[in-house]
């Protein structure tokens, strides 16, 4: 099938989603949804990121974020932020963590 009939045609559009967003459903498909969001409802009943997602559908990013704003819009799924990246350690601890294990 043409991607711009999966996606919806010209006039779509997308919520900003990241490759790491994690992607939940919170229904189960119904009879007379489009294949691919129906795929993504029953994929997403444990969190996968958008990157999985798109890999699992075999289809392109920008497509997949397509279907999935339709989705959250809808209420079928939830999207979870990634959690943002710690503070990098400080190198002290780093150094202490490393002699401790050389000493095991």
């Amino acid at each position: 099938m043409p991607l711009y009939v999966i996606s919806g045609g010209p006039g779509s559009t997308a919520k900003a989603f990241n490759l790491v967003t994690l992607i939940a459903s919170r229904s189960a498909p119904e009879p007379g949804m489009q294949p691919e969001q129906g795929a993504i409802l029953t994929m997403c009943q444990y969190p996968l990121s958008v990157a999985e997602v798109s890999a699992y559908l075999s289809l392109p990013f920008s497509v997949v974020t397509v279907l999935l704003s339709r989705l959250v819009e809808n209420q079928r799924v939830e999207a979870i932020a990634p959690v943002p990246v710690a503070a990098v350690p400080e190198l002290g601890l780093l150094e202490a963590v490393i002699h401790g294990l050389r000493k095991l």
